[in-house]
Formats: C-alpha cells, sequence, structure tokens
C-alpha cells in the first residue's frame, strides 16, 4: 500500500491486512515508526498520514462513497479519522498480514499510548486499543468504532 494505490471498498479507506494507528503527536508517530523498524518492520511496510493528508484522503473519499459503505463502519471510521485529523492526529498505517504481525503493532500502540489501532479485516474491522467496554471485535454502531466512539477519545 502507498499514498497512490489506496485500498477501498465501496469508494472509502479499507486497507485489509493492515492496521491503522492514530497518535497525538507526529513525534509519537516517529517513535513509532522507529519501534516498529527495531521489531523487524520496513519502512516499506508503513505509511504515515499527516493530518492534513488525511483530512485531504476522507474529504475526497466521502464525496464518492458508495451508499454500501454506510451499511458496515468504514463510513463511519474514515469520518472518525478525519475529526481525529482536525484535532492534529497523525496516522501510521503498518501492513500486518499475521496475528504475530499484528501482536508486535499492538505493543507498539499500546506503549506508545496511540489513541486508536484499527485492524482491518476483508469482513470485521478490530478496534485493538482496549476501552473499559472491553475490546470490540465486530461492526456494529454500538461497539465503538463509530466516529462519536472515536472522538470520545481525543
Amino acid at each position: 500500500m502507498d499514498k497512490k494505490h489506496i485500498p477501498e471498498s465501496f469508494g472509502v479507506f479499507k486497507p485489509v491486512g493492515h492496521v491503522v494507528i492514530t497518535f497525538r503527536t507526529a513525534g509519537d508517530l516517529q517513535a513509532a515508526e522507529a519501534a516498529l523498524h527495531e521489531q523487524g518492520f520496513a519502512a516499506s511496510e508503513m505509511v504515515r498520514y499527516t493530518p492534513a493528508e488525511m483530512i485531504a484522503q476522507v474529504d475526497a473519499e466521502v464525496g464518492k462513497a458508495s451508499p454500501l459503505a454506510a451499511l458496515g463502519q468504514d463510513l463511519n471510521l474514515i469520518k472518525a479519522h478525519r475529526e481525529l485529523a482536525q484535532d492534529g492526529c497523525s496516522f501510521l498505517v503498518v501492513h500486518a498480514p499475521e496475528q504475530a504481525h499484528v501482536d508486535k503493532v499492538n505493543a507498539v500502540a499500546h506503549t506508545l499510548k496511540a489513541v486508536a489501532a484499527q485492524r482491518y479485516g476483508h469482513f470485521v474491522t478490530e478496534e485493538l486499543i482496549d476501552e473499559a467496554a472491553g475490546n470490540q471485535t465486530n461492526e456494529s454502531p454500538d461497539t465503538g468504532l463509530d466516529d462519536a466512539a472515536l472522538s470520545a477519545r481525543r
């Protein structure tokens, strides 16, 4: 994946086989990149988004999204990403096709106190950052993967 070849489903960002981590600052994102390099991830397996880049991407996607994107949480998630980006959050998309990769990414996200981290699967997007209500593992609106729940983490 790179910014010129953005994986989409129904016109919105859906990087299957990746984890999207949201950080409060660019410095936290850089620390995560360094930690992931130490864990064996190559630079080519990571794509960073500044707040401005995420806002621009979401705005473009919302304008072309299929009505089917609203059936799951994909549309809600990109809108939540936009809100977080408006608050200055940076994003790191990490290729993590195997559970062992996800575990390493998750450990870094937790260590650096990421705002959010979602593992994108074909059918389910899993929130990796534990909340008081527990780990979210499916895509119904009451699970915390919507824009209101992510915004509350700000």
